[in-house]
């Protein structure tokens, strides 16, 4: 398995700084998902057609790769299609640009789950994404968020769909957190279909709101996850969602992200 880590968490770092915090501590990608002001990843400046070559330049340099490309697409949201296809479009272009295999699409916008959704327009939506990505060598992830928090709903429509170029991306804490599932559970509604994983914790306090944690400080069974996905062969990523950019009062990236790989070695038991 590799290690990335998403931008979401370090929302005030520029380009320069998170190319080389990943290389001093030992990360294999970084996963998009904003830089600075821009979270529009199509407009970030070092993805620009003036600066991509030495954008891929130094990620060669590095032996850095970017496997995935977070978007905001809602694919349930009919009003909005067209502009989700569309921004779909252009994440997908940047990802062949970029060499990245992935962007990340949700069935709807909210990390809680909500009661219910326009199925069949998810199903429209996707696959038209699908087949754009098919074309340019990229796969879109539909993300266990929301809707599809529950696994066994977005496994069904993935059966569904049998398209080559759509799969799920496992963000560990929703189907736990939202909706009680054990990690067994979903990685068996989902085995066939994951293809890139996020890793985040958090804890519900008496009152019922949820904080999130640096990973192994919170009581999501992270341990059992990743073992889980070694046991069963998983060669992707593992890549660190620390969603600073939406909570500044988080800790900072570089306690957490130099945890992170000290924290998932400890698991997998890296010499």
């Amino acid at each position: 398995m590799k290690l990335s880590f998403s931008t979401l968490g370090s929302p005030e770092w520029t380009w320069n700084d998170i190319l080389a915090v990943a290389k001093d501590l030992g990360y294999d990608g970084i996963e998009l998902r904003g830089l600075e002001k821009e979270i529009y990843m199509p407009r970030a400046k070092p993805f620009q057609p003036l600066q991509l070559t030495n954008t891929r330049e130094q990620l060669r340099r590095l032996s850095l790769s970017i496997p995935c490309i977070a978007s905001a697409c809602d694919l349930s949201n009919k009003p909005l299609q067209d502009a989700c296809i569309q921004e779909g479009k252009e994440y997908i272009d940047l990802a062949q640009q970029l060499g990245a295999s992935y962007i990340r699409v949700m069935g709807d916008k909210t990390p809680e789950p909500t009661s219910s959704i326009d199925v069949e327009l998810v199903k429209e939506t996707v696959s038209i994404l699908g087949n754009y990505a098919q074309e340019h060598s990229v796969c879109v992830l539909i993300e266990t968020n929301g809707f599809f928090s529950d696994t066994e709903k977005l496994a069904k429509l993935l059966e569904q769909l049998q398209h080559p170029a759509v799969g799920a991306l496992w963000d560990v804490h929703h189907p736990f957190r939202f909706q009680g599932e054990l990690p067994a559970d979903t990685y068996r509604n989902l085995s066939g279909y994951i293809r890139h994983v996020h890793i985040k914790d958090s804890l519900v306090s008496s009152d019922g709101k949820l904080r999130y944690m640096i990973p192994g400080h919170g009581d999501l069974p992270l341990r059992e996850i990743v073992g889980l996905l070694n046991f069963n062969g998983y060669t992707g990523f593992l890549s660190l969602e620390w969603v600073k950019r939406w909570d500044l009062t988080l800790e900072e990236p570089g306690i957490v992200f130099s945890h992170y790989v000290q924290f998932i070695k400890e698991i997998l038991q890296f010499k």
